[in-house]
């Protein structure tokens, strides 16, 4: 992996797949620090903690769709009104396994979306997003 980042967000209600990816963004060596929040509500609420504090925002979010309450698409909604500073600096990437059409086509048509990963993660498909980032 040719380029580190410093902050990576994975996003997922599955601690299944967050332990699968975290293992292969650590074994890939391709972020310093991963976070992860398994809902979209404590993601938000992460973001907006770790910019009221002027901490390290991550460069990079990896946003699960179907999750309970807080889903990937009210998680977009939601990011939407931050500040223009942070949404500048975090780049999201959806990594998901739904493979319905009309949830893609509408979360890729997304301003902030910079990719649609199918899971589970792969090297490849970090390699992907790097470029993206």
């Amino acid at each position: 992996m040719s380029k580190k980042i410093k902050t990576i967000l994975l996003v997922d209600d599955n601690d299944t797949d967050n332990f699968i990816n975290s293992r292969i963004i650590e074994l890939t060596d391709f972020a310093e620090e991963i976070v992860i929040k398994n809902s979209g509500k404590k993601a938000l609420e992460f973001l907006q903690e770790r910019f009221d504090l002027k901490g390290n925002l991550p460069s990079l979010i990896l946003l699960d769709i179907n999750m309970p309450i807080v889903d990937g698409f009210v998680f977009l909604y939601e990011f939407e009104s931050f500040p223009d500073e942070l949404k500048e600096k975090c780049k999201i990437a959806i990594l998901s396994s739904s493979d319905n059409e009309s949830d893609i086509e509408r979360i890729v048509n997304n301003e902030y979306v910079v990719k649609f990963v199918t899971k589970p993660l792969t090297e490849e498909s970090l390699l992907s997003i790097s470029d993206l980032i």
